[in-house]
């Protein structure tokens, strides 16, 4: 069956025109988005992603036209309607059309069902090389539709053969362009609290760490990671996954650590049982 979305409180075939072209994200860019998934046909950490979702509309100042509960029924009428096991969800909440073409009078509130991405599977074994690149994010709490610099690089990424850019600003670093990023010094995991959406992998990555070494949530700056002796990368696409390579510079001996594989498997595993 086809996929189908949701819009201000209609479900429509994926491939209805919705937006009218005074939208507010279109205009002015204002508006910002999630993206979760399914995992044995249950969303996963669903809770977690609700709270991101509102946290980050309360910072863009949008109240959300629906509760937590009425979405989650949204949710489970989509789903049934693709007739797939597994899919992924994407929220989109604009600032909704503005008379004036910048005032909020109503978000509008869009939910896309859309299959699964494969996201560089491969490079969850053999890791992946990043760029990087002298930005940090506008409110970066904030999930915000605005990827310019992603897409202003994607030609100099596929020329460079490089996967992601990490993100550093006065020799602090703070995350990939859609994805968190983690250290490792000898036994102990460091990953970046500034400047950074606050991913849900990062957050179960962090709960399945602590059980077997030292966590520090601190600033990381760029010097300790091209230093680092195992980098990673987490995300819903991504999971963990190495990162072996900065700019011109192998992390470690240039091939995925032994620790990160470990992380990544106890991810695997959880995912593999979610919901059972």
């Amino acid at each position: 069956m086809p996929f189908h979305q949701y819009f201000n409180g209609e479900i429509l075939p994926i491939d209805s025109p919705v937006f009218k072209t005074h939208d507010l994200g279109l205009l002015r860019g204002f508006g910002l988005f999630d993206y979760f998934r399914t995992y044995n046909g249950v969303p996963f950490r669903w809770d977690d992603y609700w709270q991101r979702f509102e946290n980050s509309a309360r910072l863009l100042k949008l109240t959300l036209p629906v509760t937590q509960q009425e979405t989650a029924k949204v949710l489970a009428d989509l789903h049934a309607m693709s007739g797939e096991q597994e899919v992924a969800f994407r929220f989109v909440l604009t600032g909704g059309y503005a008379p004036d073409s910048v005032n909020v009078v109503e978000p509008n509130f869009l939910i896309r069902t859309e299959a699964l991405p494969q996201d560089n599977p491969a490079g969850r074994l053999k890791g992946i090389k990043v760029l990087p690149y002298d930005y940090v994010r506008d409110l970066p709490e904030v999930k915000t539709t605005n990827y310019v610099h992603m897409v202003l690089m994607a030609d100099e990424l596929r020329r460079q053969q490089a996967a992601d850019l990490l993100f550093h600003k006065e020799g602090e670093i703070s995350e990939l362009t859609r994805s968190n990023i983690f250290i490792f010094q000898g036994d102990k995991l460091i990953t970046s609290d500034r400047n950074i959406l606050k991913g849900i992998t990062r957050k179960v990555v962090m709960e399945l760490a602590k059980p077997h070494f030292k966590v520090e949530v601190r600033p990381v700056m760029y010097k300790e990671v091209i230093m680092a002796d195992e980098v990673f990368t987490t995300s819903t696409t991504k999971w963990v996954m190495p990162v072996v390579q900065i700019g011109d510079l192998p992390v470690g001996n240039g091939e995925a650590g032994k620790r990160t594989l470990f992380l990544q498997q106890l991810f695997e595993k959880l995912v593999a049982s979610w919901g059972k």
